[in-house]
């Protein structure tokens, strides 16, 4: 929980900060996936799988189902954010969410239909700067703390 100034003011940590800005982000990523213009090739834009040729800001490919795990993952960020130790969790586990994510992008061929999120090649490399700097927020932000102690 945030701990609260003498004029009863809830001031939050900095992990909470991190987790409701990477929130906050994720949420707009997934709002623009949706938005024509901002999203090229919009009439392209399938539910799910490699076929969906749709391309956020021209370099990402994503679909409908994409969109939503952005929307979705933005959502918990933020309500993570209410106390110290779930926004510690939402910051390191879904950054090793999003290294696993780096590693699958890698290993499946985007061709195929394990490739149902869609990924491309400039989606795996946000997924790695992403799982990467996630991880480091996490870590960073909550060292010499006690995740417990801030709950």
């Amino acid at each position: 929980m945030a701990t609260h100034t003498s004029t009863g003011m809830a001031v939050r940590t900095n992990v909470q900060k991190a987790s409701m800005a990477v929130g906050a982000v994720f949420l707009l990523v997934g709002v623009l996936g949706f938005v024509p213009g901002i999203t090229g090739n919009y009439d392209q834009l399938h539910f799910a799988g490699a076929h969906s040729e749709a391309m956020l800001l021209g370099l990402f490919q994503v679909s409908v189902l994409h969109n939503i795990v952005h929307l979705l993952f933005g959502a918990a960020g933020i309500a993570l954010a209410k106390t110290a130790a779930g926004a510690r969790s939402f910051l390191l586990y879904g950054g090793i969410v999003y290294l696993v994510l780096f590693v699958y992008g890698l290993v499946v061929p985007q061709d195929s239909a394990g490739n149902f999120v869609p990924l491309n090649s400039f989606d795996n490399g946000l997924h790695l700067l992403l799982g990467v700097g996630m991880v480091a927020l996490a870590l960073v932000l909550t060292k010499n703390h006690k995740a417990h102690a801030h709950a």
